[in-house]
């Protein structure tokens, strides 16, 4: 199956795509609008906007929805100080991936509609709608939040947690042991990186209570890290929960704001747990904690007295034996004590209705529901993402929960979907892109109807991409069979094919377990047509292991990666090899973190079937990874070494006889830059040729102005002197 190419009878003789431009401004995708949001009244869609002529800033914009026009609340570089920010803050924006993103990077509306929360610069500053800002706080803030009911700022500043009535007054600092290892209020590393969880503090819906996370790092392992930067190296001697190795303690303490009083929550007898969700009750009267057991194979629901923190196990989620759990935001407790619940237990991720110890399924069948976006909490009706219809595509749909399985879609085929929903779930805001549209964001009735535009970005004249539309190569789609019979789906971009030539391969892949799946009927970004039209087929396979499939899909990695998902990948390679345009001795494989450590995998495991790969940012060897990342997968070192040892990307390095480029930041938190230290000299100690780039001062991502459009010239550059070019 293929996608037909986007329309092109208007547009001019396509210019030529250069990597300056694929990287530059203004963005070629378009308007790329990020943390949007439905005013309590419903009046207003904000967003942060991107600017034309430096994308990584963004600004706070407001549309009204009656009459579509827009307007600029909070330009970041009028109000902000330009700041440095503090080291925890650049960590935070590391976690959640937008470590180059500069100016508002999140934003919180005011219970009334009427103001703003807007962390700017490591200040805090409200908001108003008539475009007017005033700082609230100086310096070091850390997880702003107003209050549910609007009677406090919250933040986190120097490690402790502090509220401000947001009408004005005094600050008020409600711990005050937070120093050195101790933290409040702030979620700890694994939980940040790992677990979807960014915060520490949840305030119950009537400004009661705010229930605040307490951990102490103490007894983590401290990882001397070298930041090397272009002009000189810095050392931070970070905690970080290396596998095998303890993890923080973390506690729960329910916090009076008023009085100061703090209730410790009873977490259970044994504290080398994970702390993974907290959500109150209506009116504060039940506290729920999500328990999870530190090999996660149990989640707990626990359901907490807050005046004494006593527990109590409400139910429990329990994997197979060669399983995990995975954790999920797709859950909304009702207003009658009721719970909407996502799980696994059948095979594939759904949607459950537990109410008086019994459960009813919502939704079932061979597919995946991806994201619970909304509830009518009134018409007890459910909005959420899924692929039903079709295997890689995310749409919207809504189901009753006192009609059970009656599923109706309400976006349309053809499209991959993302969507946010107001709190009472009466519009929607749907994102949507294809293999030939940039993304665009409409808003929409609970039929799925569109009321209007928030950005068609189309592809017409004056769009960055419009003078490249008519080079623009289409995808083409098609699936292969898996050793064990499952179905592997793959994407594939080719160059106009002339009768009788071979063509190098640029094959990318990610692989790793519990990933995004790649393989979409989706935009792809810009690079993918610029490596095209350098006479390369672009191609990607989703291997076992890949999420949205279901869990016999993604176990086989259990305790075995490096196994199953480098075979699907190296089954690429060779139906790649079958195909009558294809150079079968020119095909390269490109991957970045997980995607690096199977290149490697895939040159040791398959020699002489890639022409060459590049490792971009690999883990190496599993036993620097952090725990619940690793330990989900492999297990325990400490009492299963074997899974380690045959997984790493060390043992092998012998078999490595295809040219090799290593890639990496040399200041990574992440994927820790020894990962490529310990293989370089392992390769080296061997006489095993290969090549290395690092990148001074950068993280995990390698990545911003003139820098990726350097590390791309690399890897191309790389890829054609010893692949393409050659004779």
């Amino acid at each position: 199956m293929a996608a037909d190419a986007p329309p092109a009878a208007q547009a001019p003789a396509s210019e030529n795509l250069t990597l300056a431009r694929v990287f530059g401004n203004p963005d070629l995708n378009g308007p790329a609008p990020r943390a949007l949001k439905l005013s309590p009244d419903g009046k207003l869609v904000t967003l942060l906007r991107n600017r034309p002529d430096e994308k990584e800033r963004y600004d706070l914009w407001a549309m009204d929805t009656t009459s579509g026009q827009w307007r600029m609340l909070v330009d970041s570089k009028k109000v902000g100080t330009g700041a440095a920010l503090s080291e925890a803050e650049k960590m935070q924006r590391e976690r959640a991936r937008i470590g180059d993103n500069k100016g508002i990077v999140s934003y919180d509306w005011a219970p009334d509609g009427n103001s703003l929360l807007v962390p700017l610069d490591g200040d805090l500053y409200l908001a108003r709608l008539d475009g007017q800002a005033r700082k609230l706080v100086g310096g070091g803030v850390l997880n702003p939040l107003i209050s549910p009911r609007g009677t406090y700022v919250s933040y986190v500043r120097d490690q402790n947690l502090v509220i401000q009535p947001l009408a004005g007054g005094a600050a008020k600092q409600l711990t005050d042991d937070g120093k050195a290892n101790v933290h409040w209020g702030e979620a700890e590393f694994v939980a940040q990186e790992e677990m979807d969880r960014t915060r520490g503090y949840w305030w119950s819906d009537d400004d009661r209570l705010v229930a605040v996370e307490r951990f102490d790092e103490s007894p983590v392992g401290i990882v001397t890290r070298a930041a090397i930067g272009a002009e000189g190296t810095k050392v931070y001697d970070q905690r970080y929960p290396a596998a095998g190795t303890p993890n923080a303690l973390v506690e729960l303490f329910v916090i009076d704001p008023m009085s100061g009083a703090k209730v410790k929550v009873d977490l259970g007898s044994n504290p080398d747990i994970y702390l993974a969700r907290v959500d109150w009750a209506k009116g504060g009267k039940t506290l729920y904690v999500q328990r999870e057991s530190r090999d996660q194979k149990t989640l707990d629901m626990l359901a907490v007295d807050p005046a004494t923190g006593k527990a109590s196990v409400l139910f429990s989620e329990k994997s197979t034996e060669r399983s995990w759990i995975n954790l999920s935001d797709s859950y909304h407790f009702m207003p009658d004590g009721s719970l909407v619940w996502w799980s696994e237990r059948d095979g594939y991720g759904h949607l459950y209705h537990y109410g008086k110890g019994k459960w009813v399924q919502l939704t079932k069948g061979p597919w995946v529901v991806t994201n619970l976006v909304g509830v009518d909490e009134k018409l007890g009706r459910l909005y959420f993402l899924a692929n039903k219809d079709e295997t890689l595509e995310q749409q919207l749909y809504r189901v009753d929960i006192a009609k059970p399985g009656a599923v109706t879609r309400l976006t349309e085929l053809g499209w991959t979907n993302n969507a946010v929903m107001d709190k009472a779930a009466m519009r929607v805001m749907v994102t949507r892109s294809n293999a030939n549209q940039p993304p665009q964001i409409y808003l929409s009735d609970t039929s799925g109807k569109r009321l209007a535009w928030i950005e068609e970005n189309a592809l017409v004249s004056g769009h960055p991409y419009f003078p490249f539309v008519a080079a623009h190569r289409p995808t083409q789609y098609g699936t292969l069979k898996a050793a064990d019979g499952s179905t592997l789906y793959w994407e594939m971009i080719t160059p106009p094919l002339e009768p009788g030539k071979k063509y190098p391969v640029f094959f990318e892949h990610y692989g790793g377990p519990g990933t995004t799946q790649q393989v979409l009927h989706q935009w792809k970004k810009p690079i993918a047509q610029y490596i095209v039209s350098q006479g390369w087929i672009y191609f990607q396979i989703d291997n076992r292991g890949s999420n949205y499939r279901g869990k016999a899909f993604e176990d086989q990695l259990y305790h075995a990666m490096g196994t199953v998902e480098v075979a699907d990948q190296v089954a690429g390679a060779n139906y790649l090899k079958s195909l009558p345009f294809v150079d079968g001795a020119k095909v390269t494989t490109y991957g970045w973190s997980y995607g690096g450590y199977m290149s490697i995998k895939m040159l040791q495991q398959a020699p002489g079937v890639f022409a060459a790969a590049v490792a971009g940012a690999p883990v190496t060897k599993w036993e620097l990874y952090d725990t619940h990342y690793t330990e989900r997968y492999l297990g325990d070192p400490r009492t299963d070494p074997t899974s380690y040892s045959s997984s790493d990307a060390l043992q092998d390095t012998a078999k490595i006889r295809d040219p090799l480029l290593l890639v990496h930041g040399m200041s990574d938190d992440n994927v820790v830059f020894e990962n490529s230290t310990l293989f370089a000299a392992r390769m080296q100690s061997q006489a095993r040729p290969f090549e290395m780039m690092f990148y001074p001062g950068h993280t995990h991502r390698v990545a911003g102005p003139g820098i990726s459009e350097h590390l791309w010239g690399t890897i191309l550059g790389f890829l054609d002197r010893e692949v393409k070019d050659k004779k």
